[in-house]
């Protein structure tokens, strides 16, 4: 009964002192609050477990950092693969030419001279497309027009998520190269 008391008290003791630090440390690492939250809640009961299961553990903020930067690292791989047209537009990378649709067409005015731009670039979007290899076309359709989920496509096809995300940016790549001059004339 003593043991269990001691352990109780150690919880509840380096919960009092590790708390403030490590929710810092994981909101550093995490924009959502609630996710942030689940995280320190699921390494304090990790903790706790550990403690009532009589392994001590010497370190105890040095061992609570280590399990959030692990929970962090899972949730992250957990989360669904951002496209690679959202992705090089966060991180700025225009000067290997566009990605975004949003990029290469002009805006949604009624102005005349946007229109016939516009069909032009839909016009050779589809030509481009219909060159690919279907399993690229697929893949690339479904993520960038129907929006689904590199997961939901995997669950849809069987195949890996790794196989789908090299097709779209096989096809990502090899529309870029077909669509470069009419994007350079533009």
């Amino acid at each position: 009964m003593t043991d269990s008391l001691t352990a109780h008290r150690r919880i509840e003791q380096v919960i009092a002192q590790e708390r403030e630090g490590l929710l810092g440390f994981i909101r550093r690492r995490l924009p959502d609050w609630e996710e942030a939250e689940d995280i320190l809640q699921d390494v304090f009961y990790q903790f706790a477990l550990r403690e009532d299961a009589g392994e001590g553990i010497e370190n105890a903020g040095a061992w609570l950092m280590t399990v959030a930067r692990n929970r962090i690292t899972d949730l992250y791989r957990k989360k669904r693969p951002e496209n690679f047209s959202r992705q090089a537009a966060r991180m700025g990378r225009r000067e290997e030419g566009p990605l975004l649709l949003a990029d290469i067409l002009p805006d949604f005015s009624q102005d005349p001279e946007a229109l016939f731009f516009r069909s032009l670039i839909l016009d050779a979007l589809e030509e481009a497309l219909d060159s690919l290899p279907t399993a690229q076309r697929e893949v690339f359709v479904w993520h960038e027009f129907e929006q689904k989920s590199f997961r939901d496509m995997a669950e849809e096809t069987g195949l890996p998520i790794n196989t789908l995300i090299s097709r779209k940016r096989y096809a990502v790549l090899a529309l870029r190269a077909r669509l470069q001059d009419l994007y350079d004339s533009l």
